[in-house]
């Protein structure tokens, strides 16, 4: 889904979370530098979740997988935008926001 690019403290929601019911998390690691909007490094396929186990309350890591941007690439590592939906073991990573920049799109295909 075409849209504007993400950063650190990005909503996010996995489906199904890691003991079945949906996890919710936000974006706490970009593992690049190089792209910037607003002065925040955008975040690319490969950035760190810190998910909540909705059942147990447990915290617990998530990578985001690479199926992100097909367009847009960092270093190798493809663009997360708001709205998209990213597989990414348990489930699907659902990109909730807000935007690192709003000014900012990329209208490539998922």
């Amino acid at each position: 889904m075409p849209g504007a690019p993400v950063t650190i403290g990005c909503a996010v929601v996995v489906t199904p979370g890691a003991a079945g019911p949906p996890d919710s998390g936000v974006i706490v690691m970009v593992p690049q530098a190089i792209v910037t909007a607003g002065g925040v490094p955008l975040a690319v396929s490969g950035s760190l979740c810190q998910m909540v186990n909705s059942l147990s309350g447990a915290p617990y890591p998530l990578v985001i997988g690479p199926l992100a941007s097909t367009g847009v690439k960092v270093n190798g590592m493809s663009l997360v935008r708001l709205g998209d939906q990213i597989p990414s073991p348990p489930g699907v990573l659902a990109i909730l926001g807000p935007p690192a920049a709003p000014y900012v799109s990329d209208s490539s295909a998922p």
